[in-house]
């Protein structure tokens, strides 16, 4: 058993108040008897000096009679060998006594317990012992009158040298020593029940500190095999137990979840990278070409060149500024400033920016709004961007001849629906559940579509928003993407 174990703690401690108990329990208890042994005594033998000095004349013709005085003491003494009797003057002084010279070593004796006693004060009494003078004891006294005038007292010690000798070889007694093993057994047998009650309540302590301690080995992988004892308490230790297991879910759960960015943002890194290296190719190979046949091209053919390598650019630019914008956003850097606008007009402004390159390739886009759409609260600036990317998107998969829809409705008292729409090729069903996740496989099909990082950058915005988007589509149907806009003030 280590001493720096709880339960080993825990056992001396108690150890230790089970011993101090006892002895404390017992010293009371000798206490509390020998008083009351006394108490009995002294009130079982109130009234033996007044009887005595009452029927026995101890004063004749105004004086003491010594010889009388030692032959009545002498007798009561071999009768009840553990009092010892003295006669007192008026002032305590002691005038007879029956004892071996040199063994009574006080000569007077306190009148204040005396008085006391016949005053009937709350006994036990104690008064002092002429063959002891550092101790007292109980005692019983009665005055003495000579033709009723007070002479003196007629003193009784009631438990006297031969009692003391007596009491003290108590401790070898039959009936001493059955009592204090009958109260060492006690004593250890609760010992014994507090040890084995702490054991089965530290057995669980130490059950749970194991299962922490294997959650913390990397070689379990963090899996937790919690005891079945645990389970099936509702106390402390298992409410313990259970919130333990309710944290280590949830870590196990973040740990997951973690792990899962991480290999998703390892993904991502190395599909932008081949997102970058073909325009970086091109561009460099156009260049290349150009610096390595100058003198050979046409001016027309030199300026095709740089028209490709200015596109090819402008995507890596794109790519990059849109990879910029997200890690702003996944980081928290960026917060909305929310603000009260109207979204029609938002709808409408953005829609105008899309006209010419809608033109060009003969494709309507269409705002439908119902009538008495109220304001919304959100950042201007960031809702802009999501329609911006949701009618990009449109417009580069709809084909010629097709239309882009963006529509309005209630959603309640507190929000705003607002779905984009459009009447291209669709997404296939099997894609949606991943569409706005970083391992989406239209990222990693050759000529993807819809599954760029604008809509990764979308999905955050409206996160930071409080809201969320989801796509509907039939693949050959078109796609639909709808998400609200609060109406009321965030708190």
């Amino acid at each position: 058993m280590r001493l720096r174990s709880l339960y080993s703690r825990i056992s001396l401690t108690f150890a230790a108040l089970i011993l101090l108990f006892g002895g404390m329990c017992g010293g009371l208890d000798l206490v509390a008897a020998k008083n009351h042994q006394q108490e009995i005594i002294q009130k079982l033998s109130r009234g033996l000096a007044e009887h005595i000095a009452s029927h026995w004349p101890l004063a004749n013709a105004g004086s003491i009679d010594h010889k009388a005085v030692s032959e009545l003491f002498h007798m009561l003494m071999v009768v009840n060998p553990s009092v010892e009797f003295y006669l007192l003057d008026s002032q305590g002084g002691i005038l007879a006594f029956d004892a071996p010279p040199g063994r009574v070593r006080l000569k007077q004796v306190a009148l204040a317990p005396i008085n006391a006693f016949l005053a009937g004060a709350p006994l036990p009494l104690k008064g002092d012992n002429p063959r002891n003078p550092g101790s007292r004891e109980i005692f019983s006294a009665a005055p003495l009158r000579v033709q009723g005038e007070k002479v003196g007292y007629l003193y009784i010690v009631l438990v006297g040298d031969a009692y003391q000798s007596l009491a003290e070889d108590v401790w070898q007694g039959h009936v001493f020593q059955l009592a204090m093993g009958a109260g060492a057994g006690a004593l250890l047998l609760t010992l014994v029940a507090g040890l084995a009650l702490f054991a089965a309540i530290t057995r669980r302590l130490d059950a749970l500190t194991r299962t922490i301690a294997a959650f913390d080995d990397p070689g379990t992988g963090g899996a937790l095999q919690l005891d079945p004892r645990l389970r099936q308490s509702a106390d402390e230790i298992g409410q313990l137990a259970a919130a333990f297991t309710r944290m280590t879910e949830r870590i196990t759960a973040q740990m997951r979840h973690i792990k899962s960015q991480d290999e998703q943002r390892r993904e991502m890194v190395a599909n932008v990278s081949h997102d970058l290296r073909t325009p970086l190719t091109s561009m460099q190979g156009y260049l290349e070409t150009l610096l390595r046949k100058s003198d050979r091209l046409s001016a027309a053919e030199q300026h095709q060149y740089l028209q490709v390598a200015v596109r090819q650019s402008q995507r890596v630019a794109h790519l990059a500024q849109e990879l910029f914008e997200l890690a702003k956003l996944e980081c928290e850097e960026v917060r909305p400033n929310v603000e009260r606008f109207s979204v029609q007009e938002l709808i409408q402004d953005v829609a105008q920016k899309f006209e010419l390159t809608a033109s060009h390739k003969r494709v309507k886009i269409s705002a439908n709004f119902l009538q008495h759409i109220p304001l919304v609260y959100a950042d201007i600036a960031m809702i802009e961007r999501v329609l911006t990317n949701l009618i990009d998107n449109a417009l580069r998969y709809t084909p010629e001849g097709g239309e882009i829809r963006i529509e309005l409705s209630r959603a309640d008292a507190s929000g705003v629906w607002v779905k984009v729409s459009d009447t291209g090729s669709g997404i296939a069903e099997e894609h949606l559940p991943s569409l706005f996740q970083r391992d989406s496989p239209l990222r990693q099909s050759p000529g993807r579509t819809r599954g760029g990082l604008g809509l990764l950058i979308t999905q955050r915005i409206l996160q930071l928003h409080g809201s969320t988007i989801e796509a509907l589509s039939g693949q050959g149907h078109g796609a639909i993407f709808t998400f609200s806009l609060p109406t009321t003030a965030p708190a």
